[in-house]
Protein backbone atom coordinates (compact mmCIF):
# COMPACT_ATOMS: atom_id res chain seq x y z
CA UNK A 1 0.00 0.00 0.00
CA UNK A 2 2.78 2.64 0.86
CA UNK A 3 4.13 1.74 -2.32
CA UNK A 4 0.45 3.59 -3.96
CA UNK A 5 1.54 6.93 -2.18
CA UNK A 6 4.90 7.37 -2.94
CA UNK A 7 6.62 5.65 -0.24
CA UNK A 8 5.40 7.54 2.57
CA UNK A 9 5.83 6.99 6.33
CA UNK A 10 3.00 4.32 7.09
CA UNK A 11 2.13 6.79 9.47
CA UNK A 12 1.35 9.36 7.61
CA UNK A 13 -1.09 7.27 5.39
CA UNK A 14 -3.98 7.34 7.72
CA UNK A 15 -3.48 10.97 8.73
CA UNK A 16 -3.89 12.00 4.69
CA UNK A 17 -6.64 9.33 4.55
CA UNK A 18 -8.47 11.07 7.80
CA UNK A 19 -8.43 14.28 6.19
CA UNK A 20 -10.51 13.01 2.62
CA UNK A 21 -14.02 13.61 2.74
CA UNK A 22 -15.95 10.61 3.01
CA UNK A 23 -12.88 8.43 4.53
CA UNK A 24 -12.50 10.29 7.09
CA UNK A 25 -11.28 9.02 10.62
CA UNK A 26 -13.31 5.81 9.64
CA UNK A 27 -11.12 4.86 6.58
CA UNK A 28 -7.77 6.42 8.60
CA UNK A 29 -8.37 3.89 11.21
CA UNK A 30 -8.91 0.77 8.54
CA UNK A 31 -5.58 1.91 6.75
CA UNK A 32 -3.82 1.99 10.24
CA UNK A 33 -4.73 -1.31 11.13
CA UNK A 34 -4.20 -2.94 7.90
CA UNK A 35 -0.92 -1.14 8.04
CA UNK A 36 -0.30 -2.64 11.35
CA UNK A 37 0.28 0.73 12.90
CA UNK A 38 -0.45 0.25 16.62
CA UNK A 39 -4.37 1.31 17.82
CA UNK A 40 -2.76 4.33 19.97
CA UNK A 41 -0.58 6.00 17.22
CA UNK A 42 -3.07 5.43 15.00
CA UNK A 43 -5.97 6.99 17.09
CA UNK A 44 -4.02 10.16 17.70
CA UNK A 45 -3.02 10.14 14.15
CA UNK A 46 -6.38 9.66 12.85
CA UNK A 47 -8.11 12.38 15.27
CA UNK A 48 -5.56 14.83 14.44
CA UNK A 49 -6.06 14.52 10.94
CA UNK A 50 -9.77 14.56 10.65
CA UNK A 51 -10.29 17.48 13.27
CA UNK A 52 -8.18 20.00 10.85
CA UNK A 53 -10.21 20.61 8.65
CA UNK A 54 -12.98 21.75 10.58
CA UNK A 55 -12.88 25.18 11.93
CA UNK A 56 -12.24 26.11 8.24
CA UNK A 57 -15.42 24.07 7.27
CA UNK A 58 -16.92 25.87 10.08
CA UNK A 59 -15.74 29.41 9.21
CA UNK A 60 -15.69 29.66 5.49
CA UNK A 61 -17.93 27.00 3.41
CA UNK A 62 -21.03 28.81 3.59
CA UNK A 63 -18.41 31.51 1.75
CA UNK A 64 -16.82 29.27 -0.20
CA UNK A 65 -20.31 27.73 -1.44
CA UNK A 66 -21.55 30.61 -2.06
CA UNK A 67 -19.24 31.85 -4.33
CA UNK A 68 -19.11 28.45 -5.67
CA UNK A 69 -22.80 28.88 -6.35
CA UNK A 70 -22.41 32.33 -8.32
CA UNK A 71 -19.74 31.01 -11.03
CA UNK A 72 -19.43 30.54 -14.24
CA UNK A 73 -18.20 27.32 -14.07
CA UNK A 74 -21.07 24.33 -14.47
CA UNK A 75 -19.53 21.96 -12.20
CA UNK A 76 -18.76 24.28 -9.56
CA UNK A 77 -22.37 25.15 -9.30
CA UNK A 78 -24.15 22.22 -9.21
CA UNK A 79 -21.55 20.76 -6.38
CA UNK A 80 -22.62 23.56 -4.39
CA UNK A 81 -26.06 23.49 -4.51
CA UNK A 82 -25.62 19.60 -4.10
CA UNK A 83 -23.73 20.50 -0.71
CA UNK A 84 -26.42 23.00 -0.19
CA UNK A 85 -29.06 20.58 -0.22
CA UNK A 86 -27.08 17.57 1.73
CA UNK A 87 -26.46 20.14 4.65
CA UNK A 88 -30.05 21.44 4.66
CA UNK A 89 -31.82 18.28 3.96
CA UNK A 90 -33.75 15.05 6.27
CA UNK A 91 -30.97 14.08 8.08
CA UNK A 92 -30.05 18.36 9.01
CA UNK A 93 -33.08 19.14 10.02
CA UNK A 94 -32.87 15.91 12.92
CA UNK A 95 -29.87 17.91 13.87
CA UNK A 96 -31.60 21.13 14.22
CA UNK A 97 -34.28 19.97 16.33
CA UNK A 98 -31.67 17.91 18.93
CA UNK A 99 -28.22 20.08 17.72
CA UNK A 100 -25.69 19.07 20.43
CA UNK A 101 -27.06 15.56 20.80
CA UNK A 102 -28.13 15.42 16.91
CA UNK A 103 -24.79 16.22 15.55
CA UNK A 104 -22.73 14.49 18.18
CA UNK A 105 -24.62 11.25 17.18
CA UNK A 106 -24.66 11.78 13.16
CA UNK A 107 -20.85 12.51 13.51
CA UNK A 108 -20.35 9.79 15.87
CA UNK A 109 -21.92 6.73 14.03
CA UNK A 110 -20.06 5.92 11.27
CA UNK A 111 -22.47 5.09 8.13
CA UNK A 112 -21.88 6.40 4.88
CA UNK A 113 -22.22 9.93 4.00
CA UNK A 114 -21.96 10.91 8.35
CA UNK A 115 -19.02 12.14 9.93
CA UNK A 116 -17.02 15.45 10.56
CA UNK A 117 -17.20 16.60 7.62
CA UNK A 118 -20.74 16.62 7.03
CA UNK A 119 -21.55 17.53 10.55
CA UNK A 120 -19.24 20.20 9.88
CA UNK A 121 -21.41 21.45 7.03
CA UNK A 122 -24.41 20.82 8.31
CA UNK A 123 -23.69 22.72 11.17
CA UNK A 124 -22.48 25.97 9.55
CA UNK A 125 -25.36 25.77 6.90
CA UNK A 126 -27.90 25.59 9.96
CA UNK A 127 -26.18 28.17 11.86
CA UNK A 128 -25.58 26.41 14.97
CA UNK A 129 -23.46 28.05 17.27
CA UNK A 130 -19.63 27.12 17.76
CA UNK A 131 -20.10 26.82 21.33
CA UNK A 132 -22.03 23.64 20.69
CA UNK A 133 -21.23 22.59 16.83
CA UNK A 134 -17.70 22.26 18.14
CA UNK A 135 -18.29 20.10 21.37
CA UNK A 136 -20.32 18.41 19.55
CA UNK A 137 -17.97 17.45 16.53
CA UNK A 138 -15.08 16.65 19.03
CA UNK A 139 -17.56 14.13 21.03
CA UNK A 140 -18.85 12.78 18.01
CA UNK A 141 -15.40 11.71 16.71
CA UNK A 142 -14.41 10.30 19.96
CA UNK A 143 -17.00 7.93 20.07
CA UNK A 144 -16.15 7.36 16.13
CA UNK A 145 -13.41 5.96 17.15
CA UNK A 146 -14.49 3.88 19.94
CA UNK A 147 -16.65 1.89 17.74
CA UNK A 148 -13.82 2.01 14.13
CA UNK A 149 -10.90 0.94 16.51
CA UNK A 150 -13.70 -2.21 18.21
CA UNK A 151 -14.26 -2.74 14.21
CA UNK A 152 -10.62 -1.92 12.41
CA UNK A 153 -8.48 -3.55 15.35
CA UNK A 154 -11.51 -6.42 17.03
CA UNK A 155 -13.26 -7.20 14.33
CA UNK A 156 -10.93 -6.30 11.04
CA UNK A 157 -8.03 -8.14 12.94
CA UNK A 158 -10.05 -11.37 13.26
CA UNK A 159 -10.67 -11.86 9.95
CA UNK A 160 -7.09 -11.10 8.78
CA UNK A 161 -6.05 -14.39 10.96
CA UNK A 162 -8.08 -16.49 9.69
CA UNK A 163 -6.02 -16.29 6.52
Amino acid sequence: MTELLGGLPPILIPFIISMIPILELRGGLIAASILNIPMWEAIGVCIIGNILPIPFILLFIEKILNWMEGCKVGWMRKLALWLKARGTGPKATKIRKYEFLGLLLFVGIPLPGTGAWTGSLIAALLHVSRKKSVPAIFLGLILATIIMCLLSYGGLQAIMNLF
